[in-house]
């Protein structure tokens, strides 16, 4: 039998104390090679703006935020030839997605967000779907989750070819305690 094994850091709780954490393991997994795209969930730009820098070289990095992101931010992320998206929808929030939304809280807030920046980074023609890339997502502020999927567009999430349909390949890393309200 085939397998691989890689680590996949666990941290006791949410939050943004992770983000160093998570963005030592995300450029631990880009050495292998096979990974070409970084998609990171910032609202602000801050987190981005520090995984652009620390990425710099080892991938293409894409920032997303829903809001506008700080000019100063978004301007550093691009400097370091980071793509930087903002004012953008929330797939998962839309009408008929609350089932699939839950499902991914049941992994974490970070979880559902990678998983969302992938989706928009894919929905934005920023990325190609079906490549495998690394979505990273936090609760409330920075990064506490870090996983590897196929890049989908929303629209193809439960597609009937199954092949169109997302794939969450690897955890990289996530918090263990998912209610943050606690």
């Amino acid at each position: 039998m085939a397998f691989v094994e890689r680590p996949c850091r666990l941290f006791q709780k949410p939050g943004p104390k992770n983000t160093e954490a998570v963005l030592e393991a995300v450029a631990k997994r880009l050495e292998e090679g096979n990974i070409k795209w970084v998609i990171i969930a910032s609202t602000s730009g801050e987190t981005g703006a520090r995984f652009a820098d620390a990425l710099r070289g080892k991938a293409n990095v894409v920032v997303i935020s829903h809001e506008k992101m700080k000019v100063k931010y978004k301007k550093e992320i691009e400097d370091l030839e980071g793509i930087a998206v903002d004012e953008t929808h929330l797939p998962l929030h839309r009408r008929g997605m609350d089932k699939i939304r839950n499902a991914f809280y049941m992994l974490g807030q970070g979880f559902k967000v990678a998983v969302e920046v992938i989706l928009i980074a894919v929905d934005k023609e920023v990325i190609k779907p079906g490549q495998d890339v690394i979505g990273v997502g936090g609760t409330g502020r920075g990064a506490d989750t870090a996983i590897v999927a196929k890049a989908t567009a929303t629209k193809d999430i439960l597609s009937d070819n199954i092949g169109d349909r997302l794939e969450i390949r690897e955890i990289i890393a996530m918090p263990v305690k998912k209610k943050w309200w606690e």
